[in-house]
């Protein structure tokens, strides 16, 4: 299976960490899908909903605002909701 390690972060404490298939993001630049083995990455987030796939269900976060790094198949966000 091609699985993601997803992690995300809020000032609050830890709002989810969770292998998926792929998630979206808001970028501030568009809305943005990554997969596996997708190139490294750092970029900022805006208002929006972080979607993401586990075990063939799709889950969404509203988020206000954020940062994602992408690397080596993890995908560490950090976010205000």
């Amino acid at each position: 299976m091609d699985c993601i390690a997803l992690h995300i972060l809020s000032p609050e404490g830890t709002l989810l960490e969770k292998t998926v298939s792929l998630v979206t993001l808001p970028g501030i630049a568009g809305s943005f899908t990554v997969l596996k083995d997708h190139d490294a990455l750092v970029t900022a987030l805006e208002k929006g909903s972080i979607r993401y796939v586990s075990e063939g269900k799709e889950e969404r976060i509203p988020i206000r605002d954020g940062f994602v790094e992408v690397r080596n198949n993890q995908v560490n966000v950090c976010v205000e909701v």
